[in-house]
């Protein structure tokens, strides 16, 4: 694939829609799928994680996605320029005992010409929640149009 919807330079309509796309595709966990909106030699840095490729980057979602089970995330845009755009994030999942977390993030986009991302330098925290505490309650996929927001949300 050489280019994605939503092509450089950015406004904040198109910003926005960007990262609804973003946050769909990953609520999916298709990483085959989800790959392709990078390019193939991406650069990431995911918590301890450095992925230098396409390729890389869809072994890294299969063994998120293997090990962050019932994964929901919404993200929401903090700030955008012609190519780039800054995000702010959080998701909820469980491992394999059933243990329930929150997971908080900020992450800095870079995109090519194409709409494909070029670099994406992720920073996050856990936080261990009970299931009570579980705010993301949609069925598993992307998350429906009238579900609250992080701001909404107090989050």
């Amino acid at each position: 694939m050489n280019a994605r919807p939503l092509t450089p330079p950015f406004t904040e309509e198109t910003a926005r829609q960007k990262v609804r796309l973003a946050e769909d595709g990953w609520n999916g966990r298709n990483p085959a799928k989800v790959a392709l909106a990078y390019t193939e030699d991406t650069k990431w840095r995911n918590r301890t994680s450095f992925v230098t490729s396409r390729t890389e980057a869809e072994a890294f979602l299969v063994g998120k996605w293997d090990r962050e089970l019932e994964y929901r995330l919404i993200k929401e845009m903090w700030a955008y320029t012609d190519n780039r755009i800054a995000v702010r994030y959080a998701y909820e999942w469980h491992d394999d005992s059933g243990n329930w977390f929150r997971s908080y993030g900020n992450e800095n986009w870079e995109f090519n010409q194409d709409g494909l991302m070029e670099n994406r330098f992720s920073s996050i925290n856990d936080l261990p929640i009970s299931e009570a505490e579980r705010k993301f309650r949609w069925p598993l996929g992307p998350r429906p149009a009238d579900h609250p927001g992080l701001t909404d949300l107090g989050l």
